[in-house]
């Protein structure tokens, strides 16, 4: 690959993502003040990072059960108010133990 090509490839990348982000906080520079605008805006990135994060649950492992247990485990967690660290390591012993005792003993 060329390096001029190279280079204008990533000047063009760091012009649309600046754009992106410049654009909204120069034509939003007040309060939003609709209530569901606000909400939609709100669940954002918890819709994005939930739709990023299951499908790679559910591919990592070598069984659905595992993974199954891992996200149910999580939810469960989670709706009990645990922090972030707390539900991740669960998560993953969970599904530890999971794939290398229970599914073997089937």
């Amino acid at each position: 690959m060329d390096n001029k090509f190279l280079i204008t490839i990533i000047l063009l990348m760091f012009l649309i993502s600046y754009l992106m982000k410049m654009v909204p906080m120069v034509f939003c520079k007040g309060k939003i003040k609709n209530k569901f605008l606000n909400s939609f805006l709100y669940y954002i990135p918890f819709a994005v990072i939930t739709s990023m994060t299951i499908p790679e649950v559910f591919h990592s492992t070598s069984s659905i059960i595992s993974a199954s247990c891992g996200v149910a485990l999580a939810v469960i967690l989670g709706l009990m108010g645990q922090s972030l660290l707390v539900i991740a390591l669960s998560s993953t012993v969970i599904v530890f133990i999971v794939e290398n005792f229970v599914l073997r003993l089937f």
